[in-house]
């Protein structure tokens, strides 16, 4: 496995934020945690490993909560209100992104950023400085790991994913000129007390993302993404660099007369 992934193009020694579905790549002997280890052998000991660890659980304003209470009445909604656990770093599950990000998450020595609701986990030398600095009020923007791995000219890979899950697409919609904001709440921890919170922050939304992934994916007639086998998957890699700001000017023109498309399946 980690021969396909450096196939592929995974460098040694660098930083990979990863997106995968472990139910695509298929049977791997010793499981998702052998699938992380490919990852950090392609990687070597020099390389980062950075996957997201997202909690749409504790939150009353995402598409997981809405969904979650669908055909509720007010009494049982604020049931499932008062059975949502504050966030917590070290201890937080976050199942709605897979396997391998929770087995990333879980691994020793792993780091995790401390937004309640877009955390992300990292595995190697460069870990803890790119989790550092999550602004709580900044979901995928400047202050986030994101506009990090940005700097460091980061990989992504799609392992058997499609550009719909692409979070890097997100920090683009951080940067066209005024992004739309909305409120988001969720469940936090203060002084030891769990209490409700609610902030503003740009609004995320990854309904066209599969369309913009398809567009990128034609860049320099393909030459950006690199697509490849691993395991029974098809995968893709490139830039972050790359993708966010092919993203940035795509969105800034698809969306500019679109109206705003709160909530979405992005987290919140």
């Amino acid at each position: 496995m980690a021969g396909q992934l450096a196939e592929l193009g995974v460098e040694s020694g660098g930083v990979l934020l990863v997106h995968a579905s472990m139910r695509a790549v298929g049977p791997v002997s010793g499981g998702v945690r052998a699938m992380a280890g490919a990852l950090r052998d392609a990687l070597g000991g020099r390389g980062t490993l950075v996957v997201p660890a997202f909690t749409p659980e504790n939150s009353d304003t995402s598409p997981h909560y809405l969904d979650r209470v669908r055909g509720l009445d007010d009494r049982a909604r604020e049931a499932v209100r008062a059975s949502m656990p504050p966030f917590d770093p070290a201890t937080s599950a976050a199942p709605s992104v897979g396997s391998l990000a929770e087995a990333v998450r879980l691994g020793e020595g792993a780091t995790r950023s401390d937004h309640p609701q877009t955390s992300f986990a990292a595995l190697g030398p460069l870990a803890r400085d790119l989790m550092a600095g999550h602004r709580p009020d900044c979901h995928l923007g400047e202050d986030s790991p994101l506009a990090r791995l940005y700097d460091l000219r980061a990989q992504v890979l799609l392992l058997g994913t499609g550009f719909d899950t692409c979070t890097a697409f997100h920090l683009g919609e951080y940067r066209v000129p005024a992004p739309p904001h909305r409120s988001y709440r969720c469940v936090v921890a203060t002084g030891g007390r769990r209490q409700w919170w609610e902030y503003e922050d740009v609004a995320l939304d990854d309904s066209d993302f599969a369309a913009l992934g398809a567009d990128f994916a034609q860049t320099d007639d393909g030459a950006t993404v690199h697509t490849g086998p691993v395991g029974s998957s098809t995968s893709r890699l490139f830039r972050i660099t790359d993708a966010v700001d092919f993203a940035t000017h795509w969105l800034a023109a698809h969306r500019a007369d679109a109206p705003v498309r709160a909530l979405c399946h992005a987290p919140g």
